[in-house]
């Protein structure tokens, strides 16, 4: 697998990103651009990542198509688009968001109506316009699984791909988003099993990090944290990741601050990853 994550530091030309991706060891990088990037500085980007031997695997676009505020919503369609195209044109094959919320709390906040039937055709609806606008053939727009919002298991993403029905339409992989609730905690390894074995065929990016239960009285409080800091067991995670993705799939750490917090965390991966026989 190529093991990455987002280039983090203190950079204003490419050449400057240059040196702290070598630093980093990433073989697979979140872009480090976007649709409004002149195209020269793409391409010095790509280049950049050509020969140190690393793919962009990602184009996020992070922006919510059902804001309450319509000017706002229209911006992020249009930068949706303009996301899919760019990923499109260089040759990215993942470009992701999450499905959006109408909830005036944020634009990736949890609500009731996040599973109202009439929001899932809102969304099947808005995803459908993105692909159909910009008619991709290289890149896939896809969807991060969340908590609290659509897709939150493998087998509503499933339904989602068919519902969706457009070619471009994939999988993005984030198991610990999914890891919702006790029963899936508790049964880590079974579920993150069963979202590659269902999914593994659609899935263009993988996010891998960890999670933990907070020991509280009769409530439950999950939270997301760095690889070897939760109860996950990574040598298992990889070798479910080993069978199921091809050799060079990116595989990609996230939500971290510093160059040295994304250190130690590939560390981590990369030693659970040997002691299996698993080539990073």
């Amino acid at each position: 697998m190529r093991l990455g994550g987002t280039v983090v530091g203190s950079w204003s030309t490419p050449g400057e990103w240059e040196a702290l991706l070598r630093a980093s060891r990433f073989r697979a990088v979140t872009a480090p651009f976007d649709c409004h990037t002149p195209a020269d500085d793409v391409r010095r980007f790509m280049d950049i990542c050509l020969r140190n031997d690393a793919v962009v695997a990602e184009v996020g676009v992070w922006k919510n198509p059902f804001d309450p505020d319509p000017a706002e919503a229209k911006r992020a369609m249009d930068y949706a688009r303009g996301q899919l195209a760019l990923a499109d044109e260089w040759g990215v094959p993942c470009c992701v968001n999450i499905v959006g919320t109408a909830s005036a709390a944020g634009w990736d906040a949890a609500d009731p109506d996040n599973f109202a039937p009439e929001t899932y055709e809102r969304i099947v609806g808005s995803i459908r316009a993105i692909i159909d606008a910009v008619q991709p053939r290289r890149a896939f727009y896809c969807i991060e699984p969340m908590p609290w919002m659509i897709p939150d298991s493998p087998d509503v993403y499933l339904q989602l791909i068919r519902d969706v029905d457009r070619r471009q339409f994939a999988a993005h992989m984030d198991f610990v988003n999914m890891i919702n609730c006790p029963r899936r905690y508790l049964g880590a390894e079974a579920f993150i099993g069963e979202c590659f074995e269902k999914l593994a065929p659609m899935i263009k990016s993988t996010h891998i990090k960890d999670i933990r239960l907070h020991p509280t009285r009769l409530t439950t409080i999950l939270e997301e944290c760095a690889p070897g800091q939760g109860a996950l067991d990574f040598c298992a995670v990889l070798r479910v990741i080993d069978r199921w993705l091809p050799d060079d799939a990116p595989v990609l750490l996230e939500h971290m601050d510093t160059a040295e917090d994304y250190a130690a965390a590939y560390d981590f991966v990369a030693q659970r990853a040997a002691e299996v026989g698993i080539r990073i």
